[in-house]
């Protein structure tokens, strides 16, 4: 692995410096340590309590000029083989903008709505159990058209990538699928209208060469003064399945800032499937798990907000989940105290 991860950096350092050739460079480093707790009916799981190094991620983004730009995120601690460095790379693809028009390509998040879904697992304490199963980076292109005004901004992005469930997949049941050509077709409305913003998608993704899974998921966002809501709602659905209120996700998250360096959340999951097929890979057949928990975060540096943060947040699931291996299950309870932090490294303008 120091091996791997000696080339990959000198591979960053190589196209950092053809970079600083062009138009801009912004060359960054995050990171998040936390000490944590786990208890399955009140008895800690010792291998998930300590200290716990969670991410450590690099971030280069930059315009190449003449409309192209690039983006990469890529997770120094996440593990992967000799022979595809490339498995730790969350993104990286160029872009080029012209006009409203935007096309991009490389490997990309998948483009699935929601807010949690959304948001950068940097920033996540605990989620659903359908996000905890969802591998979403993958190879595909976008193209993409934005309507924007002074005060609202609408883009509908239409992207053909790989399947999230190429590769292999490991069923409730233990046996294991591998696929290695599937793909996804992924329609999204990402809008912000002032107090209101949308993350729709109508997803259809192979899971089976030929089959395919539907997902509508809709994530809705409030701002009212200091305090926003989340709410996501996700309806999952196969050939042979009932197409409405059979397997979907409910998602919902309270937050209000009394100050600009506090922030308090409430935070609620719901992942039910009552399909009793296996064609949702994420959740299970006959899976009906709810999490609760909510947390504070503070911010100590008024100026950059974001570059330090500490966290303390908890939550408890209970319900029944038919997937031995699943993330939420009955009286699991999780407890994160931790401290992220943002570094500039470089940054350059031409």
């Amino acid at each position: 692995m120091k091996k791997s991860l000696l080339l990959g950096l000198a591979v960053l350092f190589c196209a950092v410096a053809y970079a600083q050739e062009q138009n801009l460079l912004n060359l960054r480093l995050e990171a998040r340590g936390d000490y944590q707790r786990e208890y399955f009916d009140g008895t800690a799981v010792d291998d998930n309590c300590g200290f716990k190094g969670k991410f450590l991620n690099l971030r280069a983004d930059g315009e190449i000029g003449g409309g192209f730009s690039y983006s990469l995120r890529q997770r120094l601690n996440k593990e992967h083989s000799d022979a595809s460095f490339f498995d730790a790379t969350d993104w990286v693809y160029l872009a080029y903008k012209t006009g409203d028009w935007e096309f991009s390509a490389g490997k990309q998040v998948v483009a699935i709505g929601g807010f949690e879904y959304d948001a950068a697992p940097i920033d996540l304490y605990f989620c659903s159990e359908w996000w905890n199963n969802i591998p979403c980076y993958r190879l595909g292109g976008t193209v993409a058209y934005t309507f924007a005004g002074d005060s609202h901004s609408d883009k509908f992005s239409f992207q053909i990538c790989e399947s999230p469930f190429r590769g292999d997949i490991t069923l409730a049941d233990g046996s294991v699928h591998k696929q290695e050509e599937m793909f996804a077709y992924n329609l999204m409305w990402a809008s912000s209208h002032g107090w209101f913003s949308s993350l729709y998608s109508v997803n259809f993704v192979e899971y089976l060469p030929g089959k395919f899974v539907n997902y509508i998921s809709l994530g809705n966002r409030f701002r009212m003064g200091r305090v926003t809501v989340n709410l996501d709602f996700m309806n999952r659905a196969a050939s042979g399945q009932a197409f409405l209120g059979k397997d979907f996700s409910v998602i919902g998250k309270v937050a209000w800032a009394p100050t600009e360096k506090l922030n308090l959340f409430a935070k609620a999951s719901y992942d039910v499937n009552n399909t009793s097929t296996n064609k949702d890979y994420l959740v299970s057949a006959d899976t009906e798990i709810t999490r609760v928990g909510a947390g504070v975060e503070f911010f100590p540096l008024k100026d950059a907000r974001n570059d330090v943060r500490i966290h303390a947040a908890g939550s408890y699931s209970f319900g029944d989940n038919t997937n031995p291996a699943g993330v939420l299950l009955d009286s699991y309870t999780y407890l994160s105290v931790g401290v992220t932090w943002r570094m500039n490294l470089l940054s350059f303008k031409q």
